[in-house]
């Protein structure tokens, strides 16, 4: 078990490889206890696979996966139920079943774990998660198809919160949408990582969500975690990539936006 200063995440030696196309090469990563972590990186540097081999999902080649301070690499699935109870993930796109109500789909994960579960209290909880995302009650008994990109997302995120987990994986949750409907997203993210005291292990190519709810951010390069850290510690790298990506004409334009948004939270205070 964990201590409350041991890392949540704990990734060594990582290498995940395609036939001879090697995505990851003695990877390590720290992810912190009621943080927000985002993770960043160009095409191919395979973000989407580190997160599928924490979880699970991707068994890597070699190296060295602890969650809640348990590894879970090489261990049956019946193992690990304790673990992947304590998470939830929120899929690129929403990853909703398409014949299930958003209500059914939010109840997967509770059928899955605790298959005696009243299915009354099943569907009060399920309700319950929806509003807890901004979804309208009635959003329930509407199937994927009826919703927008936005609402597929936050159906997306209720399912992954139904269990109530102390980990949330986010999968590019704001692409897609529109900048006030990210920026919503983002808003959302932040006040459940509060309120539910969760640990945010975030892919995002978004700029502004980085500046906006990011305590750190980890950047994926040559294979490797080349750097983690706040945007400021990254700022003050040179490695080409991490300079071309922050100091872009879209991460200057997310800077000011942030400065706009600090400068006209102070005048709100005074």
């Amino acid at each position: 078990m964990a201590a409350d200063n041991d890392p949540i995440i704990k990734v060594r030696g990582l290498k995940n490889a395609f036939g001879e196309q090697v995505v990851h090469d003695n990877l390590d990563l720290d992810v912190r206890r009621g943080e927000i972590l985002g993770v960043v990186g160009g095409s191919g540097t395979g973000k989407s696979v580190l997160l599928r081999s924490i979880i699970g999902l991707q068994p890597p080649v070699a190296g060295e996966v602890e969650v809640f301070g348990e590894p879970t690499l090489d261990r049956e699935e019946t193992e690990t139920v304790d673990i992947r109870k304590r998470w939830g993930v929120l899929f690129q796109g929403g990853a909703l079943f398409s014949t299930l109500t958003v209500s059914e789909n939010v109840q997967v994960p509770l059928r899955e774990f605790y298959k005696d579960l009243d299915p009354v209290l099943m569907a009060e909880i399920a309700a319950y998660k929806v509003v807890m995302t901004g979804l309208p009650a009635e959003a329930g008994p509407k199937y994927p198809a009826e919703l927008s990109g936005g609402m597929k997302k936050r159906a997306g995120l209720a399912r992954a919160l139904a269990l109530d987990p102390e980990l949330l994986f986010l999968d590019e949750p704001t692409a897609g949408l529109d900048p006030i409907g990210a920026a919503a997203f983002d808003e959302l993210t932040r006040s459940l990582q509060r309120t539910m005291g969760l640990t945010v292990f975030l892919i995002t190519h978004d700029l502004d969500t980085l500046y906006a709810i990011c305590d750190r951010v980890a950047v994926l390069a040559d294979k490797r975690v080349i750097a983690v850290g706040t945007i400021p510690e990254l700022l003050a790298l040179d490695h080409p990539w991490i300079q071309e990506y922050f100091n872009g004409p879209r991460g200057r334009a997310a800077t000011a936006s942030i400065e706009r948004q600090e400068r006209s939270s102070a005048e709100m205070v005074r």
